[in-house]
């Protein structure tokens, strides 16, 4: 009796579909097999085509410190580093994901864009991008995948506001500049200029003015509001709303900042 040709081709092709599957899992695991060099450091296996700086270890080394200051921080997560020095991955990443600074995702932060560890940045067609808050910003994620799960992430669809999503890993990775009012005075200031899309800080890196200003929003939800991000997340509010609610605490501050007497004399004669 013959086979059925259609089960046999149908059989052929969900084991080449699995085959597939789990060589990419394992890919995803383990990113370090399709590297030359792999070196560990603390929870972190970085992954090298070329021989490695000693300078992007105290750079890795400084994005775990900013990380610790999360409430999603797992002092366990072992993340794996996968470099942008002549290996073909974080290529291939860019031509499934879109082209990046880098990418955060289980357990792997990939970075899409040259390395210069010495000068701590990490640039794209003359962009730079500040190396030690990109990794912390791309680890953040993997510490949202770790907390939250794949079905919970924001990794095949839109589960959370991405204002959130992608304010959070900003608003961990900047803790170096963390005056609100200053911020908030940065970006309007930026906005009235041809800015390109893009603004600066004082180190010549910078970021996509979108992302500047989730991670603003975030900041003020937390350091203002005092959510935590697990709050945040739950937080009906709607994005505009909470602009405007900051913008409004904005003004008032640079009010009182700038009538600071007024301000004294008003409250000494109502006692």
């Amino acid at each position: 009796m013959k086979r059925n040709p259609i089960k046999k081709w149908t059989l052929r092709l969900s084991v080449t579909i699995l085959f597939i599957m789990g060589l990419l899992a394992a890919i995803v695991l383990k990113p370090c097999v399709l590297y030359a060099h792999s070196t560990i450091d603390g929870n972190y296996t970085i992954c090298h085509q070329q021989k490695l700086d000693p300078a992007f270890i105290e750079q890795l080394r400084g994005a775990n410190d900013l990380l610790k200051s999360s409430e999603l921080y797992d002092p366990a997560l072992k993340l794996s580093v996968c470099l942008n020095d002549g290996n073909y991955y974080p290529v291939v990443m860019g031509k499934i994901r879109g082209a990046a600074f880098g990418w955060g995702f289980a357990n792997e932060v990939v970075l899409g864009c040259n390395v210069n560890a010495a000068g701590n940045y990490g640039e794209i067609n003359g962009y730079r991008y500040n190396l030690t808050e990109l990794m912390a910003h791309e680890a953040t994620h993997c510490m949202e995948f770790n907390r939250y799960g794949l079905l919970h992430s924001n990794v095949f669809g839109n589960n959370h506001a991405w204002w959130k999503w992608e304010g959070y890993p900003e608003y961990i990775a900047r803790k170096g500049r963390a005056d609100l009012r200053n911020n908030i005075s940065h970006l309007l200031d930026v906005e009235k200029t041809g800015n390109n899309g893009w603004i600066y800080f004082e180190d010549s890196t910078g970021v996509v003015i979108s992302y500047y200003k989730a991670w603003v929003m975030v900041q003020y939800c937390m350091d203002v509001r005092r959510l935590s991000f697990d709050q945040l997340l739950r937080d009906n509010g709607d994005e505009n709303a909470v602009a405007t609610e900051m913008m409004e605490w904005y003004k008032i501050r640079q009010s009182r900042n700038k009538h600071p007497r007024s301000n004294h004399e008003s409250s000494k004669s109502k006692k």
